[in-house]
């Protein structure tokens, strides 16, 4: 962790504002892909990615700065357990998918837009057919954009465990999306 990180995180602890502010802009992105590859639907990851920093924001105080667990490992487990907590909730109530559909904006290539949000819809549904192991290590790697030895040291995984999964993940994305031409 860098010194600059560990002085943010103190200041968060104190409830410094200006600091967790810092702390959400640095990790919102990459916790937002992480979840939306996890659950395959935006509005549910738009949602669960606040709960996480609500959470985060609520327990920073139990955050050791000079353990060897990276800020970052700790609120990946958070995610991961607000995406489980969601997943249990989910499993005891039915549900209605929205249209996530939105007004594209006057000067953008309507065609292109569309075509995007097609692809995007048909990868994550494509990530939700690899096993659970595999969409945690996209999730990860590409979500999160981390590094293979982060993402070994979040799941508990060698870094070549990680390579293989990631390869045989990319592999059967690959044969799935092919399948859809």
């Amino acid at each position: 962790m860098q010194q600059d990180e560990r002085e943010i995180i103190t200041r968060a602890q104190a409830r410094d504002a200006e600091a967790f502010g810092l702390i959400y802009e640095a990790y919102f992105d990459k916790i937002y892909r992480y979840v939306s590859i996890k659950t395959g639907n935006r509005t549910e990851a738009e949602d669960l990615t606040q709960q996480v920093f609500v959470k985060a924001l609520s327990s920073i105080h139990s955050y050791k700065v000079m353990s060897n667990i990276p800020f970052s490992a700790w609120l990946y487990r958070i995610a991961h357990n607000q995406i489980v907590d969601s997943l249990r909730k989910r499993s005891r109530r039915p549900t209605v998918e929205l249209d996530e559909t939105m007004p594209l904006a006057a000067d953008d290539d309507p065609a292109a837009e569309t075509e995007l949000k097609m692809e995007s819809r048909e990868l994550i549904a494509a990530t939700q057919k690899l096993t659970p192991s595999q969409r945690e290590v996209i999730a990860l790697r590409f979500g999160a954009e981390l590094p293979i030895a982060e993402v070994a040291r979040l799941t508990g995984r060698t870094e070549g465990a990680v390579k293989a999964m990631q390869h045989a993940a990319i592999a059967a994305l690959r044969r799935l999306m092919m399948e859809k031409i």
